[in-house]
């Protein structure tokens, strides 16, 4: 019945238009070969007669799936962040498959460039209609990037964006507006002789994550006339004993230092080394709800956590490109997660 109210639909289109049913079809499937009169002319009367077409069931007649291929980082001893994405990926996959949508997911180690260009290799060799990736190198990221533009492959950035790239979408963390919340926290935490330590535990210090993040935590104590407050501190070796190299020279040096704020979810691994100098006073903030936060978050160790939604994000990045590439409907450029706050009071009830 829906079938032919449709049909006669479209054939009231055509005749008020005066033109034929295939070039009102390629105006409702946004397909060219319409001059930009005619087309102006049919989408009036789509909405004058509130015509809504069914462009899933016309797809699944048409008997085409559409290949969506993954990149993103694997959960390691260092971080089980990346699980969160991947069951919103999975989650999202498992509701439309139905409606012919396959997903292959590709995985890279996160500190080794070289798993990241190998699966971008894999991903160049195939025949994937949309892409969702998290951009975690940066210049190899831009060049597959050029490669999708060029194969008119849309692309949808996840927790992480590049600057002045053209995507379909990008869906994560308001990243400035997160590094300024930070700062506030620290500030909240600490008397006003003290120090805050800024700490960027990663290989990788010039991201455009942690740059973002860093310009607006920086900015906050530019606002409050207390920059001198800040001290920076990049650890590029991220297994344990390096780390807490790097933070015992740091309070050696500085020993008014009354909160750090760590720009990533290995803030456990600072909250490790002040349990273990016994450092109950320093107020510790980070991001990410992941099980090896969870502990110290509840011990009070770490004081708060910054979460973005992570398998939201996955689930959304899906979800977006199956909306523009099955159902041509619009999707939002930026689309960003909210800034949760996860304490030791919270924490039981955060989802």
């Amino acid at each position: 019945m829906t079938e032919k109210r449709n049909l006669s639909g479209v054939k009231e289109i055509a005749r008020r238009a005066n033109v034929s049913i295939a070039t009102v079809d390629r105006v409702i499937h946004n397909r060219p070969g319409v001059s930009v009169k005619t087309k102006l002319k049919i989408e009036a009367i789509i909405k004058e007669l509130n015509y809504q077409p069914n462009v899933l069931a016309s797809r699944l007649a048409s008997g085409k799936v559409f290949k969506l291929g993954v990149l993103i980082p694997k959960s390691s001893v260092y971080s089980d962040f990346w699980d969160a994405p991947l069951r919103g990926i999975q989650r999202a996959e498992a509701e439309i498959k139905q409606y012919g949508i396959s997903v292959e997911i590709f995985f890279f180690d996160l500190p080794e460039k070289s798993t990241f260009t190998k699966a971008v290799q894999l991903l160049k060799s195939s025949d994937f209609d949309g892409i969702l990736m998290s951009p975690s190198f940066l210049d190899e990221s831009v060049d597959f990037l050029r490669h999708c533009q060029h194969q008119n492959i849309p692309v949808v950035f996840i927790d992480s964006n590049i600057e002045d790239q053209k995507t379909l979408s990008y869906i994560g963390p308001p990243l400035f507006q997160s590094g300024f919340l930070g700062a506030k926290l620290c500030q909240l935490c600490i008397s006003y002789s003290s120090k805050v330590l800024l700490v960027n535990i990663s290989k990788q210090s010039k991201s455009y994550n942690y740059l973002q993040i860093e310009k607006g935590f920086k900015q906050y104590f530019e606002n409050m006339s207390s920059l001198q407050k800040c001290i920076k501190l990049d650890i590029n070796e991220i297994d344990q004993p390096s780390i807490e190299v790097q933070l015992k020279k740091t309070f050696l040096q500085h020993p008014e230092i009354g909160a750090i704020f760590v720009m990533n979810s290995r803030v456990f691994a600072v909250a490790a080394y002040l349990e273990r100098q016994n450092l109950p006073h320093i107020q510790l903030i980070g991001y990410d709800f992941i099980s090896e936060n969870q502990r110290y978050l509840k011990t009070g160790t770490i004081n708060f956590l910054i979460c973005h939604k992570p398998e939201e994000q996955g689930y959304k990045g899906i979800m977006s490109l199956y909306h523009h590439l099955a159902l041509n409907l619009p999707v939002d450029m930026e689309y960003y997660m909210p800034i949760d706050i996860v304490t030791q009071e919270n924490m039981d009830f955060y989802r």
